[in-house]
């Protein structure tokens, strides 16, 4: 939990002027989000809001008074209620959680990461098989999950490892997940991308990989994040594509990768040599999974999510509100176009 380095945590100050009738649910809840999630001092949220170290106090106090704090905050704010049911119409979604930032230029991996965990948290259950890809949004995650047993669980990795870890290790979120909730866990023994397509073939059909590939055909839910294919994408930061492929994935027309398999603005996989490469459980057994999560959002992605939300047709989508309106508006919805 944040710490005010200016002293004091939200609470009641009986001196303080009450709240004028115009303080909206969402500047409340806006602050109680910066205060818990992005871990914000409280004079940097009066900053950023606009309003005084006292009025955040008190937004702080009332959203723990009216419940809309616990570990999770209450995401009915009128205008991200918006842009959820727009993006639903608009892509044919069962839900859309977006997660509001304290700035358009803020990172929004932490809050996309905390609105996955807790949406994560309602998901699972008991005897359900669930598919995961990894990176930096999905470890993000781990910390707003609830902890727990759940019996029967499965967890299945469904693309491969790395070899060089850096800082963190994004790969490390399957074993991660199982652990917070008892669950089996399945990996991929293999590297992410192999030398050559033979070599993908002997390890899957020969090297005992068939199994995992036939358990991702026959998963409850999958739940993974898109990559960009900008030169500090997970997939190029590790080592595992040269700027040649990068490049020439452009050329191809590429936008994005869905597990490390690259597609272009249409959805669909590239015909490209490393895409054959690739250990990952294929698009098609991800299409066959009920339930499809598809968590990401950041500078430059809208063209990545486009493409993924085309080839994985996600039922539940979690953003940034940023990133919400950027897609909307390259989908060429009017709603973008409205004042908040």
């Amino acid at each position: 939990m944040a710490k005010d380095t200016s002293g004091g945590r939200a609470g009641k100050m009986p001196d303080d002027p009450p709240l004028a009738g115009r303080r909206s649910q969402r500047l409340r809840l806006r602050a109680a989000w910066m205060y818990h999630v992005e871990e914000m001092t409280q004079g940097a949220i009066a900053e950023a809001l606009g309003v005084g170290r006292v009025t955040v106090v008190r937004l702080l106090s009332d959203a723990q008074a009216l419940h809309e704090v616990r570990i999770s905050l209450s995401r009915d704010i009128a205008d991200l209620t918006r842009i959820e049911r727009a993006l639903e119409r608009r892509f044919g979604l069962g839900e859309a959680v977006v997660a509001p930032l304290s700035s358009p230029t803020a990172d929004p991996t932490l809050p996309i990461g905390a609105a996955t965990g807790r949406m994560l948290s309602d998901l699972l259950r008991p005897g359900m098989r669930i598919g995961v890809g990894w990176g930096k949004t999905l470890v993000a995650a781990l910390n707003a999950i609830d902890e727990r047993p759940l019996p029967g669980l499965a967890v299945v990795s469904m693309l491969g490892g790395i070899a060089k870890v850096l800082q963190y290790n994004p790969a490390d979120f399957a074993w991660q997940l199982s652990r917070l909730l008892q669950a089996d866990c399945f990996l991929i023994p293999a590297p992410a991308v192999v030398d050559s397509p033979e070599t993908k073939r002997a390890l899957i059909e020969r090297c005992g990989l068939g199994e995992i590939f036939e358990l991702g055909r026959a998963l409850d839910a999958v739940v993974m994040s898109v990559g960009g294919m900008g030169p500090d994408n997970t997939s190029y930061r590790f080592g595992y594509f040269s700027e040649a492929d990068r490049r020439s994935l452009l050329a191809a027309g590429a936008v994005g990768d869905l597990l490390y398999q690259f597609f272009d603005i249409d959805g669909a996989v590239l015909d490209h040599p490393v895409n054959a490469r690739v250990m990952a459980i294929p698009s098609d057994s991800i299409l066959a999974a009920p339930v499809r999560v598809l968590t990401s959002g950041g500078p430059g992605k809208v063209d990545a999510m486009l493409g993924a939300i085309r080839l994985a047709r996600p039922t539940i989508l979690v953003t940034d509100e940023v990133t919400a309106a950027g897609l909307l508006a390259a989908a060429g919805d009017p709603l973008a176009a409205e004042p908040a």
